[in-house]
């Protein structure tokens, strides 16, 4: 195990009472919010008037900035930073899934920095402050609720970038699963598989022994992939609803991945396909993350052949070749997507496949990818070429 340093201080109010906690959890210095949100989901179900009742009951000044898109824009961004300034806003509220809380973040870092915001998303600086930034958490998916994370895509070049930062992580987030059962079925698997992919993106690491971290990923893994079942079987099923939505907070808040080193070359992979074709974050990783097991799994095939027995049960009597026995697991994986009606795919996707060279080129622009196995341009490629 490697050592490390560990740090969540999101206060995370779950249950299906938590939005009328909201007032309880803005500060008394706050006089002025950013509340941050999308479309017109939130007012359609009723959320927005609940959250504006009560940031009224609060006596505090709101200034709205709707508009927020999957995958979100620097635009928008930078408008959100101009009235965060122009009225000395407070405490930003990001009411929706990842892509409005990712929005925010972006927004607070930006808010007292005297550049622009995108050179944090391309290394040319770091966070020094961040305005506080609240959550009322709609799709769970992205675990932006208590990450450090935030992911924004530049308009001109298409260039989706992250930034990680302790201090982006929210003050508080409002988890309330009865918010989650109107959604539609796609953002439902979609947002399954993102969770997933943040428990691989830790999992599948070099880093021995890391038992506890271990049997921790494969427990969310085990509990996330059985209760998609039963969302599929019954969408309105509100414990699995909770448990689903709890997973994805796990999932990366970080403490999955204390004393290992961790991988990400599947995120930046997939980030180029949805800066080209906007493709929902979770349906580009499950295009991508079958072909990258497939391919790392030739070379390093042992965690491969722990995640096949632990967390789908195959039989190690039945496969002598520990290939075979890593290859039956990622089998089984990709029929849980395709149980989940997620692409595999290019094709299944209904995406083109004539821009791999720029997808490969902007995936490693800033060099080798990836911890379980370090992956170059050539490799890369070979991957996009898999998942055709």
């Amino acid at each position: 195990m490697l050592n490390f340093k560990y740090y969540s201080p999101t206060s995370v109010i779950f249950g299906n009472d938590a939005v009328d906690k909201l007032g309880k959890q803005i500060a008394p210095e706050v006089k002025t919010v950013l509340f941050h949100y999308g479309g017109g989901s939130i007012k359609r179900s009723g959320l927005y008037d609940q959250v504006q009742s009560i940031l009224k009951e609060k006596q505090v000044k709101v200034v709205e900035l709707g508009g927020v898109e999957p995958n979100p824009k620097l635009t928008l961004v930078r408008e959100g930073i101009a009235l965060c300034r122009e009225h000395q806003v407070d405490l930003i509220l990001a009411v929706g899934g990842g892509s409005v809380i990712d929005s925010a973040k972006a927004i607070g870092i930006g808010v007292n920095y005297e550049g622009d915001v995108w050179d944090f998303f391309v290394g040319k600086a770091q966070p020094s402050s961040c305005v506080p930034i609240g959550v009322i958490l709609t799709i769970p998916a992205t675990g932006s609720e208590t990450s450090p994370n935030s992911v924004v895509t530049k308009e001109e070049g298409l260039m989706k970038r992250g930034v990680k930062s302790d201090l982006i992580r929210p003050a508080f987030a409002i988890l309330n699963p009865e918010l989650t059962l109107t959604l539609p079925e796609e953002q439902t698997f979609a947002g399954i598989m993102d969770i997933l992919s943040h428990v691989f993106e830790r999992y599948f690491t070099t880093t021995t022994p890391v038992d506890v971290t271990d049997l921790m990923c494969e427990g969310v893994m085990k509990a996330t992939i059985e209760n998609a079942y039963k969302l599929r079987n019954n969408p309105n099923d509100y414990d699995a609803r909770s448990e689903i939505m709890l997973a994805g907070t796990v999932a990366h808040n970080g403490i999955l991945g204390v004393g290992r080193l961790e991988d990400w070359a599947s995120h930046r992979i997939a980030h180029e396909i949805t800066a080209l074709y906007g493709t929902t974050h979770g349906v580009t990783l499950a295009i991508i993350f079958p072909a990258w097991m497939k391919y790392v799994s030739a070379e390093r095939p042992d965690k491969f052949v722990q995640f096949a027995q632990r967390v789908f049960g195959v039989s190690r009597e039945a496969f002598t070749d520990p290939a075979e026995l890593a290859n039956e697991g990622i089998r089984r994986f990709e029929a849980f997507l395709s149980d989940m009606g997620l692409p595999k795919s290019f094709k299944e996707a209904g995406l083109p496949a004539d821009q791999l060279d720029l997808m490969t080129e902007k995936a490693t622009l800033f060099g080798a990818l990836g911890g379980y196995k370090k992956l170059e341009a050539a490799d890369v490629k070979g991957i996009y070429k898999m998942a055709l």
